[in-house]
């Protein structure tokens, strides 16, 4: 177990993220917990999601994390904001040792800042494995493998005459600005789960995340 002092220490460096991140969760229509800020019910009454983040500027204290792609996962048994998150986090197998200890930090809102939430609503962390992840841009279309345990496409929802569908100035905690999308391709296997949600609700966006706002 880290120490009292050791634990102050991590929370307290400067930390920051800026990239992008797509969404797919099993919400049959877009997700209304961006709107509502989780305290209405997903579609289906509970929510089941992933993501991947592509990390294109980004350090923890003197840990660099530009480059690094990473992934999380969570089970969620209600509206988001009544908490009891199920999560767990996969980063890329070329990620440093200190690398994958500061993003593990970050994700599990014991960082402080824009993740802090996590902390609060997380209710169990099943773990972190380090596994290839891919994060790729066809077209409009970000393609996401998470070696044998996600393979997913996610397309942005045309609005009309030229864009997307996006939604601007939200406080959603992921980011204020989030593109509407669907999930060409969605499949998640790992720790007994098994989801398909192709067709459903999926989100992309531009993230700035960190602890010095």
């Amino acid at each position: 177990m880290p120490s009292r002092w050791e634990i102050e220490v991590r929370a307290s460096e400067p930390w920051s993220i800026k990239g992008e991140l797509a969404l797919s969760c099993n919400c049959t229509v877009f997700c209304p917990c961006v709107l509502s800020l989780g305290q209405h019910a997903p579609t289906e009454g509970y929510c089941q999601t992933w993501a991947a983040v592509r990390i294109d500027e980004g350090h923890f204290g003197k840990v660099d994390l530009s480059g690094i792609k990473y992934g999380f996962m969570a089970d969620i048994p209600g509206p988001l904001a009544r908490g009891n998150w199920t999560l767990a986090l996969f980063v890329d197998e070329q990620a440093s040792a200190q690398a994958v200890k500061a993003l593990t930090w970050i994700m599990t809102g014991r960082a402080g800042g824009s993740t802090a939430l996590l902390k609060i609503l997380g209710g169990s962390f099943l773990g972190l494995r380090q596994v290839p992840i891919s994060y790729e841009v066809a077209g409009e279309t970000r393609i996401i493998k998470i070696e044998k345990i996600v393979d997913g496409a996610i397309t942005p929802i045309k609005g009309k005459g030229q864009g997307n569908v996006v939604i601007r100035n939200s406080e959603y905690w992921i980011a204020p600005d989030v593109t509407v999308a669907r999930a060409e391709r969605s499949r998640f296997r790992l720790f007994g789960r098994n989801w398909n949600f192709a067709g459903r609700s999926a989100e992309i966006c531009r993230i700035d995340w960190g602890n010095r706002k």
